[in-house]
């Protein structure tokens, strides 16, 4: 694989020359590079190609990519894009037009627009991966469109920040709004402070969240997670905090808006953790005719309820004092907790897919193997996964 010298490049022709890979594969962006932005990188890769971005601090920098099957990756740490109120389309930092795109090591925040949706990604392709991403205080993290045939995959990311001013603009910004796809993944991930807006929107046909931090922490968000389609929806060993000061009630929303009067819908809840600091409000509202399964989860907060269908198997209601530090969000167990051993295993999978949870979140964007000794703990921690301090 070719790589460029770090020298610089004083006449454009040669630097053009230099910059192209000697395979068709690798492009290499930094201050030292030939290449010294990422939209320069955007005008020439093939598909296929692989664009390298050397870690640092990318001003204003904005780009459109039409290739298939590409690969966008930051080297020895995070590429920061920090887009200053710019946007390629009058849309996103990135808008990606192609296929099975996957996008690793990147940082995006600052992206504005008119329409008040400028998002870090714009993705407009089919399938998407992004791993170990950082979206912050861009109008919406990441945005999809309409593509049934779909899937993405988020994992080990983090996402915060991204809103609107909505008393001034009347308009949510959320800080990952996924459109209506075939699939999406949410994994090992710490999505908080959505603002007015939502932390998760999902309009996917299936949803899987697991394992993930999702987390009013110093901003209220409307909902933790909306699922407004309904659809099927998988949320295994997250961590789910709503502040006092929310925009709504409910932590958690499945077809608020369409099609609740489906049967051929599921929705499973098991070995959650979800603390509540907002008086009445709820940890779940279903709005369809479908019943909720709910196993082993650890329900924290006063005066909170579970609304619409559903069937709770082996939940817990709980005080605070089940929990390490609930202050600062370390929702393991501590000992002699009333939910250790509580617990039931799921015992099956939905669909072809195993409901018992498999790992936890380790923070910050992470998760490890879940190590059980005895019957199995409510909530997403096992006692005994406490690492000594």
């Amino acid at each position: 694989m070719h790589r460029l010298s770090n020298s610089g490049c004083l006449i454009p022709i040669f630097c053009l020359l230099l910059a192209l890979p000697a395979y068709g594969s690798e492009w290499l962006v930094g201050p030292q590079r030939a290449l010294k932005l990422p939209s320069a990188a955007a005008r020439l890769a093939k598909d296929g190609d692989v664009v390298s971005i050397d870690a640092g601090l990318y001003q204003g920098d904005v780009a459109s990519w039409p290739q298939q099957r590409l690969t966008i990756r930051g080297l020895d740490g995070s590429a920061h894009l920090d887009a200053h109120g710019n946007s390629a389309e009058d849309k996103a930092i990135w808008v990606l037009k192609g296929n099975d795109i996957v996008i690793e090591n990147i940082e995006l925040s600052g992206a504005t627009v008119p329409a008040l949706n400028g998002a870090g990604i714009r993705f407009e392709g089919t399938n998407l991966t992004l791993k170990n991403c950082h979206f912050h205080h861009n109008q919406m993290g990441i945005l999809t469109g309409v593509n049934p045939n779909s899937d993405i995959l988020i994992e080990n990311s983090e996402f915060n920040g991204n809103t609107v001013d909505y008393p001034r603009y009347g308009k949510l910004g959320h800080n990952i709004y996924i459109g209506n796809i075939r699939r999406f993944t949410l994994q090992a991930s710490y999505v908080h402070d959505a603002g007015t807006g939502h932390n998760v929107k999902s309009r996917a046909r299936e949803n899987y969240l697991l394992y993930n931090r999702i987390t009013d922490e110093h901003n209220g968000s409307s909902y933790l997670v909306d699922l407004p389609d309904g659809g099927a929806a998988y949320l295994i060993g997250n961590l789910f905090h709503q502040g006092a000061n929310t925009e709504n009630a409910a932590m958690l929303a499945f077809a608020a808006e369409h099609n609740q009067s489906q049967p051929n819908q599921q929705l499973y809840l098991v070995n959650n953790t979800f603390v509540n600091d907002y008086p009445g409000g709820a940890f779940l509202h279903n709005h369809s005719i479908v019943t909720a399964m709910l196993f082993n989860n650890l329900l924290i907060g006063t005066a909170t309820e579970l609304i619409g269908p559903h069937q709770q198997n082996h939940d817990l209601k709980a005080p605070a004092d089940q929990l390490s530090n609930p202050g600062s969000y370390d929702y393991r167990l501590v000992a002699g907790a009333s939910a250790i051993d509580k617990g039931i295993p799921a015992g099956f999978a939905a669909n072809g897919f195993p409901l018992n949870p498999q790992f936890v979140y380790r923070h910050p964007r992470g998760s490890e193997k879940r190590r059980q000794q005895g019957l199995i703990d409510v909530g997403a921690y096992e006692f005994i996964d406490q690492p000594p301090d």
